[in-house]
């Protein structure tokens, strides 16, 4: 990870170093204010293209998923009460 600094305009604009934009190929950027601190994360020109494939796979059944979940509740329950 490493940090760059970047000015701000006076109209509130800010460049990305050139570094930045080519490693993550950014157009475009959002921007999370997270309070003290924010977040710039690239969009993809293709955000549902981007998301193909990652969720390729049905996933568990939905009364697995249940099961898994009501598992990791009673755990959590469990050790609260220790």
């Amino acid at each position: 990870m490493s940090a760059n600094q970047a000015k701000v305009t006076r109209n509130g604009q800010v460049s990305l170093p050139a570094a930045i934009r080519h490693r993550w190929n950014a157009g475009s950027v959002l921007i999370v204010d997270r309070g003290g601190y924010a977040i710039v994360r690239p969009i993809p020109e293709d955000p549902v293209g981007e998301l193909q494939g990652a969720y390729a796979s049905a996933g568990p059944a939905t009364d697995a998923a249940r099961a898994l979940e009501r598992e990791a509740v009673s755990s959590r329950e469990a050790s609260r009460e220790r």
